[in-house]
Formats: structure tokens, sequence, C-alpha cells
């Protein structure tokens, strides 16, 4: 008798590009890749939304809920109450910012992005990085989500 395979996580995603000041960005974010890396990163059954922004959106989404002047890389917005509720969220991805760290990083603009996402699919599953354990433990998970996806450790 075999054991059962547990159920994979059913998704429903959204993909939002806000801004069209960044063709090349979309055509390198075909949705089976991103569908493909927000997968992986599921644990449970999701919806999601990936929001690729400009920096004036970026900046006053950062600005409005975390009270900090500048557009960021990646912003989760998590609505899940507790781990009953069903996992959902908006992950807001900024495409300037993120670009402009991949090339200060050296790393191809996919792989970047594939980290962001799988971190920000992490912060609305309730992973989160405030203490070092915590930092450690997702940063963990990270590198062997994205090592199974064929992208290099993003903190090397």
């Amino acid at each position: 008798m075999s054991t059962p395979k547990p159920a994979t996580p059913q998704l429903k995603l959204s993909v939002q590009f806000a801004t069209r000041d960044y063709p090349e960005h979309r055509a390198l974010l075909p949705r089976a890749a991103l569908l493909r890396w927000v997968k992986a990163t599921l644990f449970a059954d999701a919806e999601l939304t990936l929001r690729f922004v400009d920096t004036e959106e970026g900046r006053s989404l950062n600005r409005t809920y975390r009270h900090r002047d500048y557009a960021t890389n990646v912003l989760t917005f998590a609505y899940a109450q507790d781990e009953t509720d069903p996992v959902s969220g908006d992950i807001v991805l900024c495409c300037p910012v993120v670009e402009q760290e991949a090339g200060e990083q050296n790393k191809p603009l996919a792989a970047h992005y594939a980290h962001l996402i799988v971190h920000g699919v992490l912060h609305a599953q309730g992973y989160d990085h405030e203490d070092e354990d915590d930092a450690q433990e997702m940063e963990a998970i990270e590198i062997e989500l994205l090592d199974r996806l064929g992208f290099p450790n993003p903190y090397l």
C-alpha cells in the first residue's frame, strides 16, 4: 500500500503590471514562471496578487504602511488574521528598485525577482525576519526553494 501524496496547494494568482515603464521586466516575467515560483513556495492554499509598480507607487505604499519615505524592493500585505485563515495577500514589487539592486549585486534580474517573490510569498504565509532565529530560518527556506527552482543562493 502506498502512502498518499500530500495535496498540492491550490493557488489563485492575480498578476498586475501597474507601470508601462518596464516592458523588459514584463517580458522577463511570463505568467508561467511567476506561477512556478509562487507554487514552489506555498505550504497551503492561497489567493495572492503580484503587483509590479514604479518608484512613485512603491514609495507611496512604503510611506503609508511602513512609515518609511522611500521605495523598497518588495512589500507584502498579508491578510490572514491567524493560522486558520486561508493565505491571502498582495505582494508589491518595485521594478526600478529591483533592477537597481540586481545590477549592484551582479545578479540576473530574473534571479532577483525570483528571490523577492519567494521572500514575499513566505511573508504572506506568516514568516518574518524580525529576530535572528526567524531570519536564519527564513533565509534557509529561501535558499532551499531557490535551489530547487534553479537559482543560486541569493545571500552569497
